[in-house]
């Protein structure tokens, strides 16, 4: 799940949600946002059990990730059907 607000910054906070132990273990959010950095935005747990990271970007902005969890595994979110080069697509509007 994503979702956007205005950040104090006067930018848009993107924050990335998954639900809890889906998958188990550490995932990252990598992609053009970081420079597809590995562990740059790592999804801590929340007291809700979901694990979430967020990232701040221009209003407008279309960004284009995949998640990263342990031993290499890639994954999409769910909730986004529109893909680009095989990755997940969203945009700030």
């Amino acid at each position: 799940m994503i979702k956007t607000s205005k950040s104090r910054a006067g930018t848009q906070r993107v924050t990335f949600s998954l639900p809890a132990g889906a998958p188990p273990g550490r995932v990252s959010v990598v992609g053009s946002f970081n420079d597809w950095t590995p562990g740059r935005h790592r999804l801590t747990t929340r007291s809700n059990g979901r694990r979430s990271a967020s990232v701040d970007v221009a209003a407008g902005t279309v960004i284009q990730f995949r998640y990263l969890g342990e031993n290499g595994l890639w994954f999409d979110d769910p909730d986004l059907p529109d893909r680009a080069d095989g990755n997940c697509v969203y945009s700030t509007n």
